[in-house]
């Protein structure tokens, strides 16, 4: 786990990863855990303490219960065969050790990376020990470390993202490996967090699509180290379960897929856990009071006085809360420092001001501390800005499994979201930016997880509005007025990277990569970040050439912007995977508003559309609607996923009511003569200039949708 890092500047993620990612399941690639893996040619482990910069070769330990090689069958297939391939943890008196080692035979060129060996660990953690790496070649035995020897490198490699962690690499290529050779390498890392100390979880995974060979996973223990495990159904037929370990064998172990697009949680599969916590709540005792200690500010504090300011020149418990967040989110920049034992443990608040950095971690407690002062108490809370906790109810206790923390105040009666690492143009909220389904409170009694309940927005995420004034006539070109909404975390990547660039310089930018489609010229572009609405508003005018399509005897039509949709895919399985398993919606809300103003010599009798519609399927709303007034017609087309899990029988239901979708354009058709079915005046489908599109329950979804709880 750990409490710290990002992806961007503004979401603190690191998961560190013992194993290549490139193999494993989207769930769980950066979990920091013992992993099974095609190439295991880069371990990374990490964490405690000891001195700087060393490895040393010592023998395998005595717990240690390597399984013997493989015999390589004729012709085996692929780059690489593994005769034998073992990721071992013990859990002692001193916390945890993991012991890796394998065999494998290179089959071709390709595979001669493997050569390349890497061993990775913070040096809070103490030493790697080096058992052996040795090169068989026929009859010829050579051990590399004879003549070849380690290279100690601190890589920060993830600098640019603001993240120093201090994990040391040692480095070796074995000289002369060549295809038909077997290499065998082993090593035992220290695999404890100081933090957590002997109170600790860890996971094995057998990944999905190993390549093919031997494979061998354990989990052992001294007296009194017992910790819980929980095995998946397919990991119980390979286990041997004594007093004081558990091991996996498996050989030539099948692909394995998880059943075809059902939620997330189900791509759990081929897992050991094990947790020395009894329940959630021992993790949220175990690590409030370092939050609570972090955040505790000395008696002539600088943070006090800021606490000061923020009370006496803001109103109301919300408007101190948004002080102070603000003051967080502007004054401290994000930086995250994991050396020694910064992965979960919070840096001070006094020490954060003073640095004017910090991680999640360090901003969170800074946060608390400067509410506290004003007589605010705010929680912090675990949360995966990663998604991995669909199903979080379903593993074992254990802080690895989150990525970052925040923290959460009570404010009449709502829970509001404070995210000290987004920017500050981020206030509170009483919606979560990212999508979270369990949290974990930090408090001194303990809490257990709490589900975050999932409801259908009623904004959407992305907002097109078109504005086409037609009016000129057909042959000429129209003016055009295009703006995009935007939410979430696609609204604060366009603040990032818009609010960097000067206007002048967005306006260039935007003219070179859309002049020359349907943009004719470019006029003007403006763009403003709107904190109340929470959304990146970008709008460009200038001209069009409009294609209308000539359907003959004068008449014409046009398909508007974002007016159809898709049909939707089937939903099914292939017969061994699980057919009761339900199938998963991703979130996903968003509406085209199109408006054209109608060539002036026309008039409303001589003009149709496509019908509208207000289709459910599969959980997910299609909506569309059409309406002709004041010489314009409106159109809206919304799109919103209004269940996120659809049961097997219900998808099976609508499977049969696919044929029947209308996933016709959004046509409007033009006659000189008098339509026959001419457009509807529908007062509910305004122009895109009538109402303002950034507030709360706009109409892209039917009024029956806005005003009733999905089922």
């Amino acid at each position: 786990m750990a409490l710290d890092g990002g992806e961007t500047i503004f979401l603190c993620v690191r998961l560190m990863t013992n194993g290549v990612s490139s193999d494993m399941l989207a769930q769980v690639t950066r979990l920091r855990f013992p992993l099974f893996l095609t190439l295991p040619a880069l371990f990374t482990a990490g964490v405690a303490q000891a001195e700087q910069g060393a490895t040393r070769i010592g023998p395998v330990p005595a717990w240690v219960r390597a399984s013997d090689p493989l015999s390589v069958p004729l012709n085996a297939p692929g780059a690489l065969f593994f005769r034998r391939q073992d990721v071992l943890v013990h859990l002692n008196s001193t916390g945890a050790q993991q012991y890796v080692g394998y065999r494998m035979k290179v089959l071709q060129s390709n595979a001669l990376q493997v050569g390349n060996i890497a061993v990775s660990w913070n040096p809070a953690a103490g030493e790697p020990i080096i058992h052996g790496i040795i090169v068989y070649r026929g009859e010829q035995i050579i051990d590399v470390l004879k003549t070849t020897s380690f290279e100690i490198l601190r890589r920060e490699d993830q600098l640019e993202a603001a993240m120093i962690d201090g994990v040391l690499t040692a480095t070796l290529r074995v000289p002369d490996l060549r295809v038909g050779d077997e290499l065998e390498v082993s090593y035992t890392l220290p695999a404890s967090d100081p933090t957590l100390g002997i109170n600790d979880a860890g996971i094995l995974l057998l990944g999905p699509s190993p390549a093919p060979g031997r494979y061998h996973m354990g989990l052992s223990w001294d007296d009194g180290r017992k910790p819980i495990v929980k095995l998946t159904s397919d990991m119980n037929r390979a286990a041997q379960i004594s007093e004081r370990a558990v091991d996996l064998l498996f050989e030539n172990p099948t692909t394995l897929v998880p059943p075809k697009d059902a939620p997330p949680r189900f791509q759990w599969q081929r897992a050991l856990e094990y947790s020395s916590y009894s329940d959630w709540a021992g993790v949220s005792r175990h690590l409030f009071p370092l939050f609570a200690k972090a955040s505790h500010l000395s008696a002539e504090s600088p943070v006090k006085r800021e606490a000061k300011k923020i009370t006496a020149s803001n109103k109301g418990v919300l408007g101190r809360v948004s002080a102070a967040l603000k003051l967080v989110q502007q004054d401290v920049r994000y930086v995250y420092v994991g050396l020694g034992s910064g992965n979960l443990t919070p840096a001070t608040a006094d020490e954060t001001w003073r640095r004017r950095y910090g991680d999640c971690k360090g901003k969170t407690v800074l946060l608390l501390a400067l509410l506290r002062e004003m007589g605010i108490e705010g929680v912090p809370v675990l949360v995966s800005n990663a998604g991995v906790d669909d199903g979080m109810d379903q593993r074992l206790p254990s802080p690895r499994l989150y990525d970052h923390v925040l923290v959460r105040v009570r404010i009449d009666g709502a829970w509001y979201w404070l995210d000290g690492t987004m920017p500050p143009v981020v206030g509170p909220s009483t919606e979560s930016m990212l999508r979270y389904r369990w949290i974990l409170p930090l408090t001194a009694e303990g809490s257990s997880l709490e589900p975050v309940a999932w409801r259908p927005p009623t904004r959407p995420e992305e907002i097109t509005l078109t504005n086409i004034d037609a009016r000129a006539g057909f042959d000429q070109d129209a003016h055009v007025v295009n703006t995009k909404i935007v939410r979430g975390i696609g609204a604060v990547q366009q603040q990032i990277s818009f609010s960097s660039v000067p206007p002048d310089q967005l306006v260039q930018a935007i003219r070179q990569n859309l002049l020359g489609g349907d943009w004719q010229t470019i006029d003007d572009v403006r763009w403003l970040y709107d904190e109340k609405a929470q959304a990146s508003v970008l709008t460009i005018s200038g001209t069009w050439k409009i294609d209308w399509e000539d359907d003959g005897d004068g008449a014409k039509s046009l398909a508007l912007p974002g007016g159809g949709f898709n049909p939707p895919e089937r939903r099914g399985r292939a017969k061994d995977q699980d057919q009761e398993a339900p199938y998963y919606n991703k979130p996903e809300f968003d509406c085209y508003v199109t408006t054209v103003r109608l060539p002036a010599a026309t008039r409303s009798r001589q003009w149709a559309s496509k019908p509208g519609y207000d289709q459910r399927i599969f959980g997910r709303n299609y909506y569309r609607a059409f309406g002709l007034r004041d010489g314009a017609i409106r159109m809206i087309r919304g799109f919103r996923v209004e269940q996120e899990e659809v049961d097997a029988a219900a998808a099976l239901r609508d499977n049969g009511r696919i044929a029947k979708f209308d996933n016709s354009k959004g046509y409007i058709f033009y006659s000189p003569l008098t339509q026959s079915k001419p457009v509807a005046t529908d007062v509910n489908v305004p122009a895109t200039d009538e109402i303002d599109w950034t507030a709360d329950n706009v109409p892209c979804v039917s009024s029956s949708a806005r005003n009733k709880a999905p089922e």
